[in-house]
């Protein structure tokens, strides 16, 4: 029981009430249990292959299923019966780690070209903060690694003797860090989360004696894992379980350093506006644009040179083989080759049939790619890699929406990950697919190419593929996970949900459940509806906040769904802070059902 002080001489006490089972709940053990009291383990396979649509469940797999929920529940019940009471289905429906709503392990066919994948990717890795005054660490990187990242970013630079490298970012008050550091961690923890390759991009930013060491450092670092190419050029990218536990670097191919530095500093006169996070969650991810096109147009119109490429660099991808490790010259180190484009956008995108490359553009100008050159774009795709990083004015790390990415088929939509906000969780929600490796598989629309050589095009108007119900019953684990006076310091909170759709412009919608006031275990039983005309780019996003009368009202958890691979039936859905950190006891019971 909690109490409230409501003034200095009375209290309001409260009761934390465990909520009973949703009617839904009590109907499917009723017809499941046969009208008994109990269900038995081979009457809860019947359950999950029929109802919950696991048509791989076997009796074993219930079996052991009712032996953890009596374990927890019931410590000596476990001994003398082994059947599941109302309250023991229920517990076992509301339990994230045996009812989870998307697959924990690899589904999906890895034996694509890499560019046949959206990729894991960050931005600037090293930062733990701000893009101007942060410190550089390998701490953030080796988080990023261990949250199933696959892409690196690590800007080097010579140190103050001309001596040593070091990671910063260049031309601000960040405290660097060593790179030999950055590169023992990466080795340590690329593959903590996920066997597939990591790519390092360096933003190399050395002479040419530098250049050497760095050489050094890599094949002494990384030995017999380090992936590097013959000279000859193949005419697509090796696939991931191909690439397995290997460590591949990308960087433009060096040249004179002065040559590099003059071309880098064309870029750098930037000015500061307001960023699209800056309030707590950030602003709606449904407002693609719109709220920033005044501010882009001056840095994108005539400044195509310096958009096109971050790196101010054209990839291409050379042969490979796997030969001894040797302290090879740092060029030959260089997996995915970066040089600037010829030409303007158009060109830049053009498909080339000897080779294949990647290209990196800012997201403003890939706001005007798609607008202009939409086809163009998905094309590219389809055999290149098109990499995308943040404008550089977003100096508080925030980012921006992935999903114009997504929609056009670019593999590296690379983010701040040190940031938080909905645009980051839309991108967390996205690689908890393909049971967290990194890798997702793009859908087949996106790599064909139809009889009259037209592509997908995110903007058209599409037919509904399928409808997603979303039934919302009831939270619960705030009280364990926040404390009493959190939310209210006056009574208990007063929760509703807000559910939607991340995807395309047609799919997406968000809708929200009553306020339930005074309550730590909040009972909603509402549904909802959404049409899918893209059901394979789409996720769900669910929220949960604390309504507030007089202020801004209180974050208290959120998730984000991967569609595609959604499980149908009664689903226990955790929730997340904003930075994307599990909450450890908050969850929802929700019913999910495709019609």
């Amino acid at each position: 029981m909690g109490s409230y002080r409501v003034c200095m001489c009375f209290r309001r006490k409260f009761r934390v009430v465990e909520a009973e089972p949703p009617a839904d709940v009590k109907e499917a053990f009723k017809k499941y249990a046969d009208g008994g009291t109990h269900m038995t383990a081979e009457q809860l396979r019947r359950f999950l292959v029929e109802f919950q649509g696991d048509g791989s469940v076997s009796l074993s797999d219930s079996e052991r299923i009712v032996d953890q929920v009596l374990q927890k529940r019931h410590h000596l019940a476990k001994f003398t019966r082994h059947t599941l009471s109302l309250e023991d289905f229920h517990h076992f429906l509301f339990s994230t780690d045996l009812n989870a709503p998307i697959g924990s392990k690899v589904q999906q066919d890895m034996n694509a070209p890499l560019s046949h994948y959206f990729i894991y990717t960050g931005h600037n890795s090293y930062l733990t903060g701000n893009q101007l005054s942060s410190d550089c660490s390998d701490v953030p990187i080796i988080k990023a690694l261990k949250r199933g990242v696959r892409v690196i970013e690590l800007d080097i630079w010579p140190d103050s003797t001309k001596e040593d490298v070091h990671v910063l970012h260049g031309r601000t008050l960040t405290t660097p860090v060593e790179l030999i550091k950055c590169l023992k961690s990466i080795k340590e923890h690329a593959f903590s989360a996920s066997p597939y390759p990591v790519i390092i991009t360096l933003e190399d930013h050395l002479t040419p004696d530098l250049q050497a060491k760095v050489a050094l450092m890599i094949t002494q670092t990384f030995g017999g894992i380090l992936f590097y190419p013959k000279s000859e050029c193949l005419q697509e990218f090796p696939s991931p379980e191909e690439l397995k536990y290997r460590i591949i670097i990308s960087t433009k191919p060096p040249k004179e350093y002065l040559e590099a530095k003059e071309a880098n500093d064309k870029g750098n006169n930037i000015k500061k506006e307001k960023d699209s996070d800056d309030d707590a969650w950030g602003e709606e991810p449904s407002s693609i644009t719109a709220d920033h096109e005044k501010n882009d147009k001056s840095e994108s119109e005539g400044s195509e040179g310096s958009e096109v490429n971050e790196d101010d660099e054209e990839t291409n991808v050379c042969g490979h083989e796997y030969r001894p490790i040797e302290a090879l010259a740092y060029k030959h180190l260089i997996t995915i080759h970066a040089g600037k484009p010829k030409g303007g956008l158009k060109d830049a995108l053009k498909v080339e049939a000897n080779k294949a490359r990647r290209l990196s553009l800012s997201e403003q100008l890939l706001e005007k790619a798609t607008a202009s050159h939409g086809n163009d774009v998905v094309r590219f795709t389809q055999k290149n890699f098109l990499r995308i990083y943040p404008k550089g004015t977003r100096f508080n790390s925030s980012n921006y929406k992935p999903l114009i990415g997504w929609m056009h088929g670019a593999q590296m939509v690379a983010f701040n990950m040190q940031g938080y906000g909905r645009y980051l969780w839309l991108m967390q929600g996205m690689f908890r697919a393909n049971g967290g490796c990194g890798y997702v598989k793009k859908p087949d629309f996106l790599m064909n190419v139809g009889p009259n050589n037209e592509l997908f095009n995110p903007r058209a108007k599409l037919q509904v593929k399928k409808t997603l119900k979303v039934k919302v019953y009831m939270g619960d684990g705030w009280h364990l996970d926040f404390k009493q006076t959190h939310f209210d310091s006056y009574s208990p909170p007063d929760f509703y949900t807000r559910v939607g759709i991340a995807g395309v412009p047609q799919d997406e919608v968000m809708k929200k459940t009553k306020i339930k006031e005074d309550n730590w275990t909040p009972v909603w039983n509402e549904e909802f509806q959404f049409p899918l005309t893209v059901p394979e780019l789409a996720l769900l996003r669910v929220e949960v906040h604390e309504y507030d009368m007089s202020e801004k009202d209180d974050f208290a958890g959120q998730t984000c769904l991967p569609i595609s691979e959604l499980k149908p039936g009664i689903r226990a859905v955790p929730l997340f802070n904003r930075k994307g950190e599990i909450l450890s006891s908050t969850r929802l019971l929700m019913n999910f059902e495709f019609v």
